[in-house]
């Protein structure tokens, strides 16, 4: 059995590719740091989809149900806007570490 300290100072075992073998750690610095940033931007992207769906509803005269139907619409590409910030976010910031 190798000792904890030593183990996290050893290298990753290489196969014949040359790639480590088996899965790296969870870097939680990385995690935590997308993680803040998705819920700060989350906030932002769904208040302003709320309020723009509202604002354009009432300023075309389109009803509960146009209110209602332009709110989703702008739900819906909140949600596309979110799933593209953590991709990117995650290219930048990798969650896995191979060390």
């Amino acid at each position: 059995m190798i000792p904890p300290s030593l183990w996290y100072s050893l290298r990753a075992m290489l196969d014949a590719t040359n790639t480590p073998r088996g899965a790296g750690r969870i870097n939680w610095i990385n995690v935590s740091t997308v993680l803040s940033a998705a819920i700060l931007i989350a906030a932002e992207v769904f208040g302003a989809a709320f309020a723009g769906g509202w604002a354009f509803g009432n300023l075309f005269n389109l009803g509960e149900y146009g209110t209602y139907i332009l709110q989703v619409a702008f739900f819906a590409l909140g949600i596309a806007v979110m799933v593209a910030f953590v991709r990117a976010a995650m290219r930048v910031e990798p969650f896995v570490t191979r060390n």
